[in-house]
């Protein structure tokens, strides 16, 4: 089952077991947001392309979009899933500075996300604060011919998955009982791989391995709207 599939099931199961926990009260909040994300690559180990030796792989900054939807367990704490997609390119930097944009790509996230509102339930503005677990999925592409003289010697970008965590804050105002808007920040920090960091003794433990962890940070800024049910 593919990721979309599954988030898909995730949404459909959560919808419906929410909505029956909520019976007669409003407890379900759905709502689609649209912005712009800052991406961060990861330094990879230098490789020669044949027209130039890659030494970092960075998704573009570029508009973004998703939805989320959450469960208001009690007057301050709500659980819930948001997916999102941002829009961007493959960029590769080179050891001479050179920088070129190798594939279209999509950058998208799926997380469960627990939320702390603060301040009173029948506020009009709330602030918020929110985190997150779940994964984030590289879509990869076809590799366009950079303008350089030598053509370039790969023809794809696989796709690639990780495991993610999401965190964020933010405003919610009311504009009645039913619906409202947001204004949040955003910050998913992506897990891509762990680079040898010497070795680490302890005395009587002996000695072992170190790891220097390799993030991919996504900084999103958006405004949302929401229904409440």
């Amino acid at each position: 089952m593919s990721l979309k599939q599954l988030a898909l099931w995730g949404v459909t199961l959560f919808v419906a077991g929410s909505v029956a926990m909520a019976q007669d009260e409003k407890r379900v909040e759905a709502g689609v947001n649209f912005g712009y994300t800052l991406s961060e690559g990861v330094d990879i180990t230098p490789t020669n392309l044949g027209f130039g030796v890659i030494d970092k792989v960075n998704p573009t900054n570029g508009i973004s979009w998703g939805f989320n939807i959450d469960y208001l367990a009690s007057e301050n704490f709500a659980i819930g899933f948001l997916w999102d997609d941002q829009s961007n390119k493959l960029n590769a930097d080179f050891e001479n500075d050179t920088k070129i944009d190798l594939a279209d790509n999509h950058t998208y996230n799926y997380h469960a996300v627990f939320t702390y509102n603060a301040g009173e339930a029948d506020s009009k503005v709330r602030p918020y604060f929110f985190g997150g677990l779940g994964a984030t999925h590289f879509s990869g592409g076809t590799v366009e011919a950079p303008p350089l003289p030598t053509p370039v010697q790969i023809t794809e970008v696989g796709s690639e998955t990780q495991f993610s965590t999401t965190w964020g804050a933010g405003v919610k105002l009311m504009a009645g009982e039913s619906f409202g808007m947001k204004l949040e920040m955003r910050w998913t920090p992506t897990y891509i791989k762990t680079d040898p960091a010497g070795v680490w003794c302890g005395g009587y433990w002996g000695c072992w391995p170190m790891g220097d962890s390799d993030y991919s940070n996504q900084l999103k800024m958006a405004a949302s709207v929401f229904v409440r049910f």
